[in-house]
């Protein structure tokens, strides 16, 4: 196994590629549709598909193993929240950190696919992850982790419509995550996970990079509910990437009603039983001064099969060209390959038309409602693996 994990990219804007970049920021301030439509130039884009993203939910093994050993409903309501929170350092800050900037990742090809794992250290059982691109108009991306021993599962979809407001891109996810816990007796409870909206600030300076912002929660079957409100600098500790996590009792109605409008989410109408205060990139603590989360220590990286041996649809075969191409500053080559993929997807698509044979899902099956959420009117896509169990 190769872990192949994305090299350093450089800086944010090549003194070479400035006229090029002013024009696509006058292209987003200028344009009123879904963003992601745009094309932005090489030298800006990630060496990374969005099919990788999922992977950052599984970053932290440890902290996900753990919720299956919380002793009480309360205290695993505590333990997926913190899991929660720690995987937000992963999934919202790693490209900064890496590449001098955020960057835009590759849109992947409909069917694009990612294996992963994480092995069992010290009794927290291995992880699996599959990810498939299930929809590319508009780009839609599914996801699988699984952790065996610990009759843990985490499935969900992930889509993003973004504007440009006041400087910034907007970016408002789309979706949500179920995790499933197979308890020891027999019992299952089930976590509703809504996704935070992004703002890139930094377009102006050539220099994106990612705040959270509004808030997400976690609505548990057992009635437990934790809302996490996202601010930036000068709100809860004066700091950019600040949270307040507040995790609340089981309330009359409060988790339907959480989970039937999750945008417009109610102040509940008692006081949270815990709160949490610090920063998702850093460390957190309780109210009461007990250390809450700390992601200020090494991530785990997913481990992946070598290149060789992989399927052409997955994602680091599929991209690897381009990703040479975007890592070595050699943006000629990166947009030639990215256009011979983009042309070969765009023909298959004809292709499928002419025979009346639309794509077939490979690892998801779509439904129209999810059951999880109250009234089940969002749509989702299901591992047809887990539907087999069921």
């Amino acid at each position: 196994m190769a872990n192949e994990q994305p090299e350093d990219a450089g800086g944010a804007v090549p003194s070479s590629q400035r006229s090029s970049w002013t024009q696509f920021v006058k292209a987003i301030a200028s344009f009123s549709g879904d963003l992601s439509n745009l094309t932005a130039p090489p030298f800006i884009l990630s060496p990374v598909s969005l099919t990788e993203y999922p992977s950052y939910w599984g970053e932290r093994p440890a902290l996900f193993a753990a919720i299956a050993d919380g002793p009480t409903e309360e205290e695993r309501q505590l333990r997926v929240t913190r899991w929660f929170i720690s995987t937000l350092k992963g999934q919202y800050t790693t490209r900064n950190d890496q590449l001098g900037s955020e960057k835009k990742p590759l849109n992947p090809t409909l069917g694009e696919l990612f294996y992963g794992h994480w092995p069992d250290v010290h009794g927290s059982g291995e992880q699996s992850l599959v990810v498939e691109q299930v929809s590319h108009h508009p780009p839609i991306t599914a996801y699988f982790i699984e952790n065996k021993s610990k009759g843990l599962v985490l499935q969900g979809h992930n889509a993003q419509k973004t504007s440009f407001s006041a400087g910034a891109i907007i970016v408002k996810q789309i979706g949500h995550a179920i995790l499933t816990l197979d308890l020891p007796s027999g019992a299952q409870e089930t976590y509703l996970i809504t996704l935070p909206r992004l703002r890139i600030d930094g377009i102006w300076y050539g220099s994106p990079y990612i705040e959270l912002s509004d808030s997400s929660h976690i609505a548990s079957s057992t009635g437990f509910v934790s809302v996490i409100e996202y601010k930036g600098k000068g709100y809860f500790s004066g700091k950019s990437h600040s949270f307040k996590a507040s995790v609340y009792p089981p309330l009359p109605g409060f988790v339907a009603t959480a989970k039937a409008d999750p945008e417009n989410l109610p102040q509940p109408s008692t006081t949270a039983k815990y709160v949490a205060e610090g920063t998702w990139v850093g460390t957190s603590k309780l109210k009461t001064g007990v250390p809450f989360t700390d992601v200020t220590g090494p991530r785990v990286e997913v481990q992946v099969a070598d290149i060789e041996t992989q399927d052409e649809y997955e994602s680091r075969r599929l991209w690897r060209e381009v990703a040479r191409g975007i890592r070595t500053g050699d943006f000629e080559l990166a947009s030639r390959e990215k256009s011979k993929i983009e042309n070969a997807e765009r023909q298959k698509r004809k292709d499928e038309l002419a025979a009346n044979s639309p794509w077939k899902l490979k690892h998801f099956e779509h439904i129209d409602s999810d059951p999880e959420c109250l009234p089940p009117t969002e749509d989702a896509y299901v591992y047809t693996g887990f539907l087999a169990k069921q």
